[in-house]
């Protein structure tokens, strides 16, 4: 007797399909470099993700006795994050250097002819993984220049010169975001078939939210542009404030930002002249994303994508989201600007 079959849905995209489907629209120019490169980090992100979850059991969580470029104490899953991506990204044979939060240095790929540059966090927002917080993997893409032999030149360059950015957040589910500079879609990963599927196509930013994610513990140090701001919208002639959200993590707040609409700022202050976010690998990334979704992304006075870092692991202040919400931040760094009101 036959037996019943039924045949899996035809309209499930699973990341693997879609980028193979942006690679076959763009015919004869495309290489499947780029291809490689991003199942690369799905592997990576699949792997991470897995770690994260069992992190407890088999004791990743605590201290790795060592500390960053930053200064930051590492996590064991840190470093086991690190060691992860800088091992797929090698074995894609697509990457021919690496800039990391976790490592002092560029990685240069040697023997590799990789046309690509990849900066990325390996695992942002560890300083929450013991309260199983919301962490993340973001990461961004350069196409080496033609005539390159790969090395931090290649790196220090403007976010808008990247080809592909997006993050994997860990958390009830894992989700991971992309652009190729076309659009953000974002996927689920679905554990019993381990693939992520196509959950969010085609990310679009409300152009004004009702939600500001800051850290106010920094407020005492805040400039007037961003107390100005923040009063205005706790404080509006509406009578109608904006919720708060900070969670503390990037990828977990930018996530709800791009999903809800509102604003993310960290701000530089009297404490963090430059702001406290990495430039290359997460400014830069998740400014790419907001834009590609509808948002904006500033530095204050300045769109980040167009700021040329001076070095791998240089900081920028960052309020994105929501344009008509960063356009209301702008205006205010404009007003305070002025000779006679500089702070």
């Amino acid at each position: 007797m036959p037996m019943d079959f039924e045949a899996p849905p035809t309209d499930l995209v699973t990341l693997t399909r879609h980028i193979l489907s942006q690679q076959l629209a763009l015919g004869e120019k495309a290489t499947g470099d780029l291809t490689l490169l991003l199942m690369g980090i799905q592997v990576t992100s699949k792997y991470i993700a897995s770690n994260v979850r069992k992190a407890r059991l088999i004791n990743l969580v605590g201290l790795a006795g060592a500390s960053n470029v930053q200064g930051e104490d590492q996590k064991k899953l840190d470093v086991l994050s690190n060691d992860i991506m800088v091992n797929a990204l090698s074995a894609s044979g697509k990457v021919g250097v690496m800039v990391s939060e976790e490592i002092d240095d560029a990685i240069i790929v040697k023997g590799s002819k990789g046309t690509y540059a990849c900066v990325f966090d390996p695992l942002d927002g560890s300083s929450n993984i013991d309260a199983g917080v919301n962490v993340g993997t973001i990461f961004g893409v350069y196409k080496i220049k033609e005539g390159s032999t790969g090395g931090i030149s290649d790196v220090l360059r403007p976010g808008k010169e990247m080809v592909a950015a997006g993050y994997t957040m860990y958390g009830s589910s894992c989700n991971l975001v992309l652009t190729t500079g076309n659009g953000v879609d974002g996927f689920t990963l679905d554990e019993s078939l381990g693939e992520f599927i196509l959950t969010h196509p085609d990310i679009r930013i409300p152009d004004r939210g009702k939600i500001y994610s800051f850290n106010e513990g920094n407020s005492l140090h805040f400039y007037p542009p961003t107390i100005d701001y923040l009063n205005s919208i706790k404080f509006p002639a509406n009578n109608k404030p904006y919720s708060a959200r900070y969670i503390g993590s990037m990828v977990a707040d930018v996530h709800r930002t791009l999903l809800y609409g509102g604003i993310f700022g960290y701000p530089d202050d009297k404490k963090s002249k430059d702001g406290k976010l990495r430039m290359l690998y997460e400014a830069f990334p998740m400014a790419f994303l907001t834009e590609q979704a509808g948002g904006a992304a500033i530095t204050g006075s300045q769109r980040i994508l167009d700021v040329i870092p001076k070095n791998i692991h240089g900081r920028c202040p960052v309020f994105l989201g929501s344009k008509d919400d960063v356009a209301d931040v702008q205006a205010l760094y404009a007003k305070w600007d002025s000779p006679d009101k500089r702070w």
